[in-house]
């Protein structure tokens, strides 16, 4: 049972009407996360902004979706991980092992791996990494734009987590059995 309403996208008014509006024109559908967070647009357009400012950032795309995966997993957000599985197969065409990989934070190119094993790091830590920990990811060749990015979609992942985590947001997209219960 959700605890947040998801809202109806014909029922809205004012800025979260203009913000459905843009996310409609942009993916053809309001998703159920952000018919939720648009119950504040304060919450809604600053999730919007920051995943559209880290669209145009140094980490790919494809870097992006799996970051999202490791952090949901770690974070075990069933609707996260739903959805950037959905997104990755989809929108991006990674394989399916790949995605699975990411979950783990693994990744057969040895810089993507050092990537997700720091995003892990931040998260297990709470964002405290030491020294060793940032040398680690600069020594595997990751510039600091690229592990400023990292923590910024640490940020932005764990926002979307804690959020549908709360929420218990219906899942909209196909479900994606948890790696606990795959072992």
């Amino acid at each position: 049972m959700t605890r947040l309403t998801a809202l109806n996208p014909e029922e809205v008014t004012g800025k979260t009407k203009d913000l459905f509006n843009a996310v409609q024109a942009k993916l053809g559908v309001v998703p159920n996360m952000m018919r939720t967070m648009g119950n504040s647009p304060a919450v809604l357009e600053g999730y919007l902004h920051l995943s559209g400012a880290l669209s145009h950032g140094k980490l790919s795309a494809k870097t992006g979706e799996l970051l999202a995966l490791t952090i949901s997993e770690k974070n075990s957000c069933d609707y996260c991980v739903a959805a950037h599985t959905y997104i990755g197969e989809k929108l991006l065409k990674a394989d399916a092992q790949v995605l699975h990989d990411a979950r783990t934070g693994n990744s057969a190119d040895a810089k993507t791996e050092a990537i997700l094993q720091f995003a892990k790091t931040l998260v297990s830590k709470n964002g405290l990494v030491s020294d060793e920990d940032v040398n680690s990811v600069k020594n595997a060749g990751v510039s600091d734009a690229e592990i400023a990015e990292t923590v910024a979609h640490v940020a932005l992942n764990v926002l979307t987590n804690y959020f549908n985590n709360t929420a218990n947001t219906e899942i909209d997209f196909p479900a994606v059995q948890s790696l606990e219960l795959q072992n």
